[in-house]
């Protein structure tokens, strides 16, 4: 049997990754040492970098790993340029920032997106102009609702999910608040699949959509307290939650009732600014493994943003995101022909993804042909632990959410 070039080449990158690993040094692409210099591949990435909260990490990696793939040979010796824009967390910014990538920059793809508004607003020209979008981070409903829209993690639906069921089983938690900003399709519907769990299975789930704009702390926590939760679950950006854990600890809440969230808490900032009071105390959901874990692909992705990375770009869940996003469309990338890669060809490359794997991910991801994409709905849990987290569950846990019910089907269909 004979293999095509491409294949050769992509499996003596594979066979090389050991090796290479074991001296430190990143494995990317062709992992041939030779920088790519023929037409550039042009790929996009929209983030919300500046406003409530800086939300680029997931771009940042992704921009990392192809810098790594360039020096390595890149796209069968095409390299990648991978344009991020920040989208401001303004609707009207984020409709521009697509525009000016996919009619401007005329992008073949977007790799790495991570935006709390631009799924919702961009979702249709995506659709129209048959981009495929391999976002690092989706987190509003129209990101998992969309047939072009590819999120790599799991979403804040599917996190407060698992993470209220690891409540109700670690806690015997009966009652339940989950705070979530108020921002168009995603106030309520990331906290209903909690809600809807409860229902299930005997837990009551409450909700208090927060602007967050301006968030007040303070009251937030007193209205959460009102309702006598047997846990919070804490459901919103970095930059809010400190605050309301900083609330809820001069209430006197901290040790009153349990305190869960979704993976956003999942940063190495947050143990030594939120303070002691919160050690063993604040369990958190994961989308993928911890940034701790020994796996050769996570080491992989260390090794990659400390060799390509900036020293400020941060090494967190996202940031773990943006390197499978970007590893997955360079290995859709590297089975084409160079000479006839453009927007058709590389959408329908990347639909044609299933079985990828990574032990940065719970289970194989997959991109396939359906209305709407949520492959990841698993993790396991992390607490505060001193001025780090440890991991507290047994392995990896995956949402019992009735909305995942329709890919669920699918995935049978894909024997995943």
């Amino acid at each position: 049997m004979k293999f095509p070039l491409n294949r050769i080449l992509a499996i003596t990158a594979l066979l090389a990754t050991s090796a290479a690993m074991a001296q430190g040094k990143p494995v990317c692409g062709l992992n041939n040492g030779k920088a790519a210099s023929g037409e550039p591949i042009a790929l996009g990435a929209v983030v919300g970098k500046t406003g409530p909260d800086d939300f680029s990490a997931s771009a940042l990696a992704s921009q990392a790993y192809f810098k790594c793939v360039n020096a390595n040979g890149g796209i069968n010796g095409r390299p990648v340029e991978l344009t991020i824009v920040d989208d401001q967390w303004n609707p009207e910014v984020a409709a521009q920032a697509a525009a000016k990538l996919v009619k401007d920059r005329k992008v073949l793809a977007m790799v790495g997106s991570s935006s709390f508004v631009e799924c919702g607003v961009n979702a249709k020209l995506y659709a129209q102009e048959n981009v495929m979008v391999i976002a690092g981070v989706g987190v509003p409903r129209e990101c998992f609702f969309a047939k072009n829209y590819v999120p790599v993690n799991a979403g804040p639906r599917v996190s407060a999910t698992v993470v209220a069921m690891y409540a109700a089983q670690q806690y015997k938690a009966r009652k339940m608040v989950c705070v979530i900003p108020n921002i168009p399709s995603l106030g309520n519907w990331a906290c209903d699949g909690a809600k809807d769990w409860g229902k299930a299975n005997g837990v009551e789930v409450d909700v208090i959509a927060i602007d967050p704009g301006s968030p007040d702390a303070t009251s937030t926590m007193l209205q959460a307290a009102a309702k006598k939760p047997d846990a919070i679950i804490l459901n919103v950006p970095k930059g809010i939650l400190v605050p309301m854990l900083a609330a809820a600890e001069q209430q006197g809440l901290a040790k009153k009732m349990h305190f869960v969230s979704s993976t956003p808490a999942y940063n190495f900032d947050v143990p030594k600014t939120i303070g002691s009071a919160w050690n063993g105390n604040f369990d958190i959901h994961l989308e993928f493994m911890p940034v701790e874990s020994a796996g050769v692909d996570n080491l992989n992705w260390k090794a990659t943003m400390e060799a390509y990375g900036a020293k400020s770009d941060p090494r967190d869940s996202f940031a773990q995101a943006g390197y499978l996003a970007a590893r997955i469309a360079t290995e859709a990338l590297l089975k084409m022909d160079p000479k006839k890669i453009d927007r058709a060809s590389v959408s329908t490359a990347l639909r044609n993804v299933k079985g990828f794997k990574s032990d940065i991910l719970c289970r194989p991801f997959y991109v396939g042909d359906g209305a709407r994409h949520n492959a990841n709905s698993s993790g396991p849990i992390s607490q505060v632990s001193g001025n780090g987290f440890k991991q507290v569950s047994n392995g990896c846990l995956t949402a019992a959410d009735p909305e995942l019910n329709d890919l669920r089907e699918q995935e049978k269909k894909l024997g995943l």
